[in-house]
């Protein structure tokens, strides 16, 4: 396998879209694609891609997040306005990556620069002073749903099953659709099932997603974001002992690709294998988190 060193260095977007640009391959989905992704909207179908944010999510205790914890700080019993009215109020404590969310351009870093050439000190305890959850902007328009799952005749792949572009070019072809220039690209491989049917335990750790070789795949394509069901994109372990975590590097750090983890979609997933109809509107926008490097989204897919 090669370096992702050397795969970034080949594929790196940097001042592609200027030298202050801080949404990287979401430049992808200018105004004119955008307008004519609305056109997919066909029939009013919505599906709610995101799964949701409670104490019994996807994160084990003791690792790097928590699930969220929701406090109520008035159940509305403990006074009552003019009138007996009474109000009821909560807050929500998380780490903005603990379930369903976009991995924003400061997320990742290496040999001390982030993506654009930004240097890695641009991330401090107070946040990210560039490529945050905000700076991502909108999120919206065409995107295909990529059923390597089902492609392949199983429920869920296993655990290091490593997605090639092989498999993503005979997925797309089974489907009859086509990746084009600007669209989000949603990679299914049943993991999410594990989580729903068995908890953190059976989702956490190791998982199957996409190889390095992937990320030219994408590059090639002009694909402005990628999201799966899974926790973590790439497969686990992965293809090189001896790195860590790159296609993230890959695809944050050098092209700029905003990744979307643990998408909720077997649903949608059975609504287009039985309409055949593999292509959609997709919204995603981030939460404007100041500082943030990721943000939990609510993406909702339109046919």
């Amino acid at each position: 396998m090669e370096d992702f060193r050397t795969v970034g260095a080949r594929l790196r977007t940097w001042g592609r879209w200027g030298p202050d640009d801080e949404r990287g391959t979401l430049n992808h989905i200018t105004p004119e694609r955008l307008a004519a992704a609305a056109a997919l909207v066909r029939h009013g179908r919505s599906f709610d891609l995101s799964i949701r944010l409670g104490r019994d999510g996807p994160q084990l205790p003791g690792g790097l997040r928590v699930n969220p914890v929701h406090l109520m700080s008035a159940t509305g019993r403990e006074s009552t306005y003019p009138g007996g009215v009474g109000i009821a109020d909560d807050y929500l404590v998380l780490p903005l990556q603990a379930a369903t969310q976009w991995d924003a351009l400061a997320h990742i870093q290496y040999d001390g620069l982030l993506y654009n050439g930004v240097p890695a000190a641009a991330v401090t305890a107070d946040g990210a002073a560039r490529n945050s959850a905000e700076a991502l902007g909108p999120v919206a328009g065409a995107a295909v749903l990529l059923d390597v799952a089902r492609a392949v005749g199983t429920d869920a792949l296993d655990d290091g099953f490593v997605i090639s572009p092989e498999l993503l070019d005979a997925t797309a072809e089974r489907q009859g659709v086509r990746v084009q220039p600007g669209d989000i690209v949603l990679v299914r491989t049943g993991q999410l099932r594990r989580f729903r049917e068995g908890g953190a335990a059976a989702y956490a750790g190791n998982e199957p997603g996409l190889g390095l070789a992937c990320c030219a795949w994408l590059a090639e394509r002009d694909v402005a974001a990628v999201a799966s069901d899974n926790h973590g994109i790439e497969v686990l372990p992965g293809e090189d002992p001896d790195q860590f975590l790159p296609v993230h590097a890959v695809l944050v750090r050098d092209m700029g690709m905003p990744l979307g983890e643990i998408w909720h979609l077997d649903d949608l997933a059975a609504d287009c294998a039985a309409d055949g109809v593999y292509r959609f509107f997709l919204s995603a926008p981030a939460l404007r988190v100041a500082g943030g490097v990721g943000t939990p989204v609510t993406p909702h897919a339109i046919k």
